[in-house]
């Protein structure tokens, strides 16, 4: 199996988990505030992690030769899974997922911009497709001719955005570090950073049920992010960043099977629009003719 096949299968792999991990946050709101449910995710992320590579690995590489890359890397991952995790507090998932998809796509031109990757004119045009779809499922009025959308679903976007520099940076830190060593940062500055809170907003679990949702919160996080560190260091991150578009199958389905909230006109119209655009982008670029 080739590198670059090896890392679109792992990616595709994250996604599902990553899904996963949505859905049970969005479960657990009800019950939990969302930095507890984020600090919960990234201490037993990194105690996961940790353990599962001492096992297969031995020593856990820990030092790292770009340790502020890692901190501001594991911060994004931090500021994006907390604004879309109050997305799902208002928002339905499938809602939230297709704002979200503007991240592969600013992904894909930060990776031209920031790393020199190739990026031709038929997947800019893609981009700009993609952000067309994202427009349509924000809903705004005058397009709809409806009423304002929640203002939760903003917070997608944001998440997108910060999100596709923690992919960016995770590309980088793959030609930097040892993969096993990003993996190992990707959640230690975010659970410093969410234990801050948790003074002011720790509830105890009423169950075993309650103990298990947050330790399952954790183990989908901490595989998912594992798998895509591996994933992006077999393949180029334009490549990878579109399979995102996979998300939003899971996601409806979660969102439908779970949650009882189906996707309407909008959501389904946006996405489809996004996915043109992914097409567009994960196309590879024609050869030149030879003279």
């Amino acid at each position: 199996m080739s590198a670059t096949l090896a890392g679109i299968g792992l990616q595709l792999l994250a996604i599902a988990l990553f899904v996963a991990m949505d859905t049970t946050v969005k479960a657990m709101t009800a019950d939990f505030a969302v930095a507890q449910l984020m600090f919960c995710r990234f201490v037993v992320h990194v105690a996961f992690v940790a353990l599962l590579l001492r096992i297969l690995s031995g020593p856990l590489p820990w030092r790292s030769k770009a340790p502020v890359q890692q901190i501001l890397r594991s911060l994004c991952l931090a500021g994006a899974n907390y604004m879309f995790s109050h997305a799902l507090v208002h928002v339905p998932l499938a809602d939230a997922t297709a704002v979200n998809f503007a991240s592969p796509l600013l992904t894909v031109a930060l990776a031209a911009l920031w790393l020199g990757e190739s990026v031709g004119w038929r997947r800019w045009l893609g981009i700009g497709i993609g952000l067309v779809g994202v427009l349509v499922a924000l809903r705004p009025p005058f397009l709809t001719g409806g009423p304002l959308p929640h203002a939760a679903i903003l917070l997608p976007l944001g998440t997108a955005a910060i999100y596709a520099v923690y992919q960016i940076m995770t590309r980088r830190l793959a030609a930097i570090d040892d993969p096993r060593t990003t993996i190992l940062h990707t959640g230690v500055a975010a659970a410093v950073v969410t234990a801050l809170a948790q003074p002011f907003v720790w509830t105890w679990p009423a169950s075993g049920w309650g103990w298990a949702g947050l330790a399952v919160l954790g183990a989908l996080g901490g595989v998912g992010h594992a798998l895509l560190v591996m994933a992006f260091a077999r393949a180029p991150a334009s490549l990878l960043a579109p399979l995102s578009y996979t998300q939003l199958v899971w996601a409806v389905l979660a969102s439908m099977l779970v949650f009882n909230d189906w996707p309407d006109g909008w959501t389904l119209a946006g996405a489809a629009i996004i996915a043109a655009g992914g097409v567009l982008v994960v196309m590879p670029a024609r050869p030149a003719p030879r003279p």
